[in-house]
């Protein structure tokens, strides 16, 4: 049987594509192939399209493929799967829940805290959480041409930054050779001791994490970290261990932050087994975050009161070094905010 060229030349691109390329690529995006994937009931489709539009649906397979068919309630699927709750405005959210606006120091470029500052690299991510603080924020206007050569500009005029967080977005969705090349400038400024990288990738699109890209982080001048964002122990399926091995392998430190959602992680069982699953794979439980009260969010708020005794229960059943620090992020404090 005779193939014909343009055939062969899709053939041959599709197996050149990385395959972390492809699973994004291949990705959930219409609620409703989500909802027929896991045999849900089609009344969710509903709700999930007028909620939508103000933040588009964005799951990968192999996350996908973590979910319970037939459970509307799964913890995963909670996390992306657009909700009627959404639409419904409550007092204290709002699009800028953590001041992300006013500690803009330079378009990209965001300083909040002494010494450590903040560079929006891509406004890319590998999944859309619904929870997510950013999802009204203005990337666009971010994307002016000289946009990250002035935020690094900024940074290597400024001795008293001492550490460079990579955020975005998730900065692990930038190619190998934009990142190295953002990696070497970071590391060639005298007085950054610290790059740190905040990324969901390894969690929801473990094919990313290759011995190419750790490779090239394992070159990186100032000390390596890496936090990842795990909120349930089933999100650490079969793949996501390896990814982390080879992180681990390179050199680089692991740190997980949580957000604590209703209906999600909120008993004190789930979190003690996402640290003990975490610490399995050596990353150390860093922060639990109580909801950033973000427009659309609030059906994922936890209160105060209920958060500290889902604290106090992991105090209780986990060694200290196993318990995340419960913090509440405020616009225009020096620091987390410790509660309990």
């Amino acid at each position: 049987m005779e193939i014909k060229r343009p055939m062969l030349a899709r053939t041959l691109a599709h197996c050149q594509t990385p395959t972390w390329k492809r699973e994004l690529a291949e990705a959930y995006r219409r609620p409703g192939e989500l909802i027929a994937h896991l045999s849900l009931d089609k009344r969710l489709l509903t709700d999930a399209l007028h909620s939508d539009a103000g933040l588009r649906m964005l799951v990968p397979r192999p996350y996908a493929a973590l979910m319970e068919p037939g459970n509307p309630t799964d913890p995963l699927l909670r996390q992306v799967l657009p909700a009627a709750d959404e639409s419904i405005d409550r007092p204290g959210f709002s699009i800028d829940p953590v001041g992300d606006l006013a500690a803009r120091r330079t378009p990209r470029l965001l300083q909040k805290y002494r010494g450590r500052a903040l560079l929006l690299v891509t406004s890319a991510c590998a999944v859309h959480c619904r929870y997510c603080f950013r999802r009204h924020f203005p990337y666009k206007d971010e994307n002016t041409a000289t946009a990250a050569s002035g935020a690094l500009a900024l940074i290597r005029r400024d001795e008293t930054i001492v550490e460079v967080i990579l955020s975005g977005g998730d900065p692990l969705i930038l190619d190998d050779e934009p990142l190295r090349g953002l990696i070497a400038h970071i590391s060639d400024i005298p007085h950054v001791r610290r790059i740190r990288i905040h990324t969901r990738v390894p969690v929801v699109l473990p094919s990313r994490v290759t011995a190419e890209l750790c490779e090239l982080l394992a070159d990186a001048r100032p000390k390596l970290v890496m936090v990842i964002h795990a909120n349930h122990p089933r999100e650490l399926g079969a793949a996501v261990p390896v990814a982390l091995s080879r992180v681990r392998t390179a050199g680089i430190a692991l740190l997980n932050q949580s957000v604590l959602l209703r209906g999600v992680n909120d008993r004190t069982q789930i979190l003690s087994e996402l640290s003990e699953a975490l610490f399995a794979n050596g990353v150390l439980p860093y922060y639990l975050h109580l909801l950033d009260r973000v427009q659309g969010a609030a059906y994922f708020e936890v209160d105060t009161a209920e958060a500290a005794r889902i604290i106090t229960g992991l105090r209780n059943s986990l060694p200290g070094y196993l318990v995340p620090r419960l913090v509440r992020e405020q616009a225009g404090f020096a620091y987390k905010t410790p509660v309990c």
